[in-house]
């Protein structure tokens, strides 16, 4: 079976955070996971020498021919927002998603894929500097401005830096399921999994305390999520007023405190699915959805499939 073949592009003035973020992805080799890992290569698209930040200088082993054959390419960060890229980089994306490939970017690596015109009435998202100017410049994108990263099936864009980890962790559980989404965050030593609406900068810096109070909150929850938990006991914990709580967890967040507890139940939900044989009634009240009509429309509606298909894409047996 042909394995997934991840390319990332390489260009001068490379943004090498970004660039190094994929490496790190998709480039080791991972036989801990015991699943049929990513094929990965690096394309040159302009010709060189390739500087990328820091002083470093990058030697692309693959010409563009390689993304005829490329299942996911991945953008890092453009090298100007300013800066139209070559006509022949253009083409070369729009090639890939005409025959189907998945299109990445991290970044200001946005403005390729608008520059050319596979983000045309979707959703996007950059970092936030830039996320007014991708509005103005592209008005038929719908730009997200406060989001970690945008799934819209083919193409997927990242807001800035390390937002770009979350996404391309998103793409590994996306493809291999969250166990093993779980596993490689492990070995990244970053948290296993940030939702992409989530926002990319408080508004407000919280007060230390304030701060704690809500983080001992999140990890409780996390731990105990089969219990009931309205916004009222939530907020009793932490000692914080109910609407102190709604608006920390807005602004640290995105979301409301029962929709980020929601989406937590639905990624360990994800988790328990994967082991074989486990009844989805038991898996509703671990995680605390009380019911398996519960169950299945948050997980329909979060995960926009169904609990039984997902099991059958991602139970490992074993």
């Amino acid at each position: 079976m042909k394995k997934h073949l991840v390319v990332a592009l390489a260009y001068d003035r490379l943004c090498t955070f970004e660039f190094g973020c994929t490496v790190e992805l998709f480039a080791l080799e991972r036989p801990e996971l015991e699943v049929d890992w990513y094929d990965f290569a690096v394309c040159a698209v302009e010709p060189g020498p390739i500087r990328a930040a820091g002083g470093i200088t990058v030697q692309a082993p693959y010409t563009p021919e390689l993304l005829e054959r490329a299942d996911t390419i991945v953008i890092p960060g453009w090298r100007d927002a300013d800066e139209l890229p070559p006509p022949a980089m253009l083409e070369l994306i729009r090639a890939a998603h005409r025959r189907g490939a998945r299109l990445c970017s991290i970044c200001s690596g946005v403005f390729v894929l608008a520059a050319a015109g596979v983000l045309d009435g979707q959703r996007a998202t950059t970092h936030w500097r830039y996320a007014d100017r991708l509005a103005q410049r592209y008005p038929r994108i719908q730009v997200q401005p406060d989001h970690l990263y945008v799934d819209n099936g083919q193409v997927v864009t990242a807001a800035g830096s390390a937002a770009g980890l979350d996404m391309l962790l998103h793409l590994v559980r996306r493809d291999y399921g969250a166990k093993v989404g779980n596993q490689v965050a492990q070995r990244l030593v970053v948290a296993p999994h940030r939702e992409g609406g989530q926002a990319q900068f408080l508004p407000r810096p919280m007060a230390q305390g304030e701060q704690g109070r809500l983080s001992r909150l999140m990890d409780w929850l996390r731990s105990h999520p089969g219990q009931p938990h309205t916004v009222a006991s939530m907020a009793e914990r932490a000692a914080m007023s109910p609407r102190t709580l709604q608006r920390q967890f807005q602004q640290a967040t995105g979301l409301g405190p029962v929709e980020w507890l929601t989406r937590e139940r639905v990624a360990l939900v994800k988790e328990m699915l994967e082991v074989p044989d486990v009844p989805l009634a038991q898996i509703a009240e671990r995680a605390g959805f009380g019911s398996e009509e519960s169950l299945r429309h948050h997980f329909r509606r979060l995960a926009s499939t169904t609990p039984g298909a997902y099991r059958r894409r991602f139970t490992h047996a074993g």
